[in-house]
């Protein structure tokens, strides 16, 4: 005569039951692409253009040698008519925010100021904009101008 299963059999019974079911199957399936695909988007995701937060002017000169990378000028009009990057955006930080429109997501950007100290506050206004290719230029302009890259007047 056979035996009656234990509790402990028939909760693996109900278990295997259930795992059966296909709307569960389909479920258990999308959690592991879930699971899958945020792995793969935490290790693109940070400043994904592979760039440190704060580059040297001499990296920065190797990046705007590139083609497809934006340099925005967070300094004011004056400071910008005094000299700037040639090529460069200037939009002034106080008004970044609101001309995001600008700014391109689909490119590395470099950020660029007088010393280094604005550009750090504009790399952080785009990256809390959703900008992950963003970097910001130690030194300033100035350095860049003191080690001979071009400018313009």
């Amino acid at each position: 005569m056979p035996t009656k299963p234990n509790k402990k059999q028939q909760k693996k019974s109900s278990l295997a039951q259930y795992v059966r079911q296909p709307i569960v199957q389909i479920g258990i399936v999308l959690v592991a692409v879930l699971i899958i695909v945020v792995i793969f988007t935490l290790t693109r995701s940070g400043n994904s253009g592979a760039e440190a937060a704060e580059i040297s002017v001499t990296r920065a000169h190797q990046l705007y040698q590139q083609k497809g990378v934006f340099f925005v000028d967070v300094r004011e009009q004056d400071e910008w008519d005094s000299f700037h990057i040639p090529g460069t955006t200037l939009i002034p930080k106080g008004q970044l925010a609101n001309r995001l429109i600008e700014v391109p997501k689909d490119q590395q950007i470099v950020v660029v100021c007088r010393s280094g100290n604005r550009s750090q506050q504009g790399r952080d206004i785009l990256l809390q904009a959703g900008y992950t290719k963003v970097t910001s230029m130690a030194g300033g302009v100035t350095e860049w101008k003191t080690q001979g890259f071009p400018i313009e007047p």
